[in-house]
């Protein structure tokens, strides 16, 4: 039993490293694919409901232009001097496009003569001056805001033309429900899952369909102020446990707005049956697997355990540690030469990728410098000019709105001016060139902060220290930031470029901080040692799960750390990062 218990003992180790992770996989990629697959059935409903929401309001509105040019020809026939019975004899087959009948008015209301619904036209009549007509000072056709006839409690829309030669309004009235129940009825068909949305300008609800009726739909509800206000699009709305795709389109003739509703899941849930089965693919792979432990139990799990911790030392650029023999089957023993093989060229390309990231960071800082010079000399003495101009129009105006709205062109731009200021200190850190990297910190910590809290003591050895405090605005609340500076050991000057990476290492990080820790504090030390140098950044922010190596950077979307990482490679330094959730983070670069 005892011989047994080394190769249960492999047995186990390669469970663990092979057989869970593969397992893992293997679920990743079903349930991923079923993901995605949800995902992409949920864009493709979207689009297809934004398609038809566009194509239905199109159609609507073609309907729309026809009843406009309808009403448009008998105002031209009206001018022709033909009685008014022949010219709604022209409008009979017309009867289905306007079920509210035909009217002629004249200016003050009075009803000359009409066609179909007597009593509705009698009442349109008698309140005349609260309905929308066209006079003759309006061109083109008049669309009335929608009203009820108090007779059959029916909602219609008049569309009224002005005929000058007559001196007379010919209307005619529809009802949008009756319209857009025959328009859409070709994109929606009866019994689909799709709700309706009909509305003019004031939210009244011209047609529902597929929900309870209703008066009018509230501002907030989704897609209404974006199609009233002449937009077409999708949203997607979490309504009770399911979202919900809502498309929206404008009728621009009208400013009436089209909205759809549903449920995309109603949609796409008979598809996902099958794909619900991948995991299924799990069961055949995990019993391959344990019969593969049978195979590598110690030929395999030990030596790739070895080769792990001498791969990730090579990740960090340790290129000698692959070179030890690990031992184990034939593939791994190539492997280690492949790899070991791989370092050499790597090594090789590591160096020629140093010289090119340095000129591509040399040419950077020289396009910054460029930058804020043409930003200080051009941009900002424009604005400054701008500013003086308005100060001298100032003097000139007389109206005290007028000099209001200059005292705000005034005040703005001396904000911009400000603000192009500060960028050019960022882009160009001038104290770095004159005052030296302690300077420059210094400066740096004064502009992520807004008061000094510390002074350093006169006649006094002690390193030097500035505090400053910035009030920042976080997703919760303002919370109070505190920046505090030192300085230990005496101070030198680096060669320019060392210096300028060491300042923009710890600018990037400050950066990091202050957009991603939630932190309260932040400490920015500078130490100067005879051997060595050390800048490190530490805060009590909300921390984060640090790489293990810089080679997961930029996959984990880490680019200000690789940024970092890159500028401290070039000039010989080391970049050391400690960080854990909830419990802060501290960079330091020993040079």
């Amino acid at each position: 039993m005892k011989r047994l218990l080394p190769g249960w003992r492999g047995l186990t180790q390669l469970f663990a490293v092979t057989v869970l992770p593969l397992t893992l996989l293997l679920l990743l990629i079903a349930f991923g694919g079923v993901n995605m697959h949800q995902q992409d059935m949920r864009a493709l409903v979207g689009e297809r409901d934004e398609r038809a929401v566009q194509s239905a309001a199109a159609a609507l509105q073609s309907e729309l232009h026809h009843r406009m040019a309808t009403v448009t020809s008998m105002g031209v026939l009206a001018s022709e001097e033909l009685s008014y019975d022949k010219i709604f004899a022209t409008t009979n087959d017309l009867a289905a496009d306007f079920n509210g009948g035909f009217a002629i008015l004249d200016p003050d209301g009075r009803l000359v003569d009409n066609v179909n619904n007597d009593e509705f036209w009698g009442w349109v009549s008698q309140n005349f001056h609260t309905i929308t007509f066209a006079s003759s000072s309006s061109i083109g056709p008049v669309f009335s805001d929608p009203i009820r006839d108090p007779n059959s409690n029916q909602l219609f829309v008049i569309i009224s033309a002005y005929s000058a030669s007559r001196d007379v309004i010919v209307a005619g009235a529809f009802s949008p429900d009756a319209l857009a129940t025959e328009t859409l009825s070709t994109t929606y068909p009866t019994g689909s899952d799709v709700t309706i949305y009909l509305l003019d300008n004031s939210r009244q609800l011209l047609f529902v369909s597929g929900a309870p009726a209703q008066e009018s739909l509230a501002s907030d509800h989704p897609g209404v102020m974006e199609a009233l206000g002449g937009e077409s699009g999708v949203l997607y709305v979490k309504k009770d446990s399911a979202e919900h795709v809502v498309a929206y389109s404008p009728i621009e003739t009208a400013g009436w707005a089209l909205i759809t509703e549903e449920e995309w899941e109603m949609v796409i849930s008979p598809s996902l049956q099958l794909t619900q089965m991948a995991p299924l693919v799990v069961v055949p792979a995990f019993i391959l697997a344990l019969i593969a432990i049978w195979f590598g139990a110690k030929q395999i799990v030990q030596p790739l355990q070895k080769l792990e911790s001498k791969a990730a030392a090579l990740a960090w650029g340790n290129y000698e540690a692959i070179k030890e023999p690990v031992g184990g089957i034939s593939e791994v023993q190539h492997l280690q030469m492949e790899l070991t093989e791989m370092s050499r060229k790597v090594q090789a390309a590591q160096e020629g990728l140093h010289d090119y990231i340095g000129a591509i960071t040399s040419a950077q800082e020289e396009e910054r410098n460029r930058l804020a010079r043409e930003l200080h000399d051009d941009t900002i003495q424009a604005v400054i000019a701008l500013k003086q101009r308005v100060q001298l129009a100032q003097k000139s105006v007389k109206d005290q709105n007028g000099r209001q709205s200059l005292k705000e062109l005034e005040t703005l731009a001396e904000q911009t001016v400000e603000n192009l200021r500060r960028l050019t200190r960022a882009l160009r850190p001038i104290y770095l060139e004159d005052l030296g990297l302690v300077t420059a910190l210094e400066m740096l910590a004064r502009e992520m902060s807004s008061k000094n809290h510390g002074s350093e003591s006169p006649g006094t050895a002690q390193p030097r220290r500035r505090s400053r405090s910035l009030h920042k605005t976080t997703d919760a609340a303002v919370t109070h930031f505190v920046v505090d500076f030192q300085r230990t050991g005496n101070e030198r000057r680096l060669s320019r470029e060392v210096e300028l990476s060491l300042y923009r290492i710890a600018q990037e990080a400050l950066n990091n901080v202050i957009k991603h820790s939630r932190a309260t504090r932040a400490d920015l030390t500078i130490g100067f040692e005879d051997a060595e140098i050390t800048l490190v950044v530490k805060d009590n922010g909300s921390g984060f799960v640090a790489p293990d190596s810089p080679t997961e950077f930029a996959p984990n979307g880490h680019f200000g750390l690789m940024g970092i990482h890159e500028r401290a490679d070039l000039i010989g330094a080391r970049l050391e990062i400690e960080s854990a959730l909830g419990k802060g983070t501290r960079l330091e670069v020993r040079l």
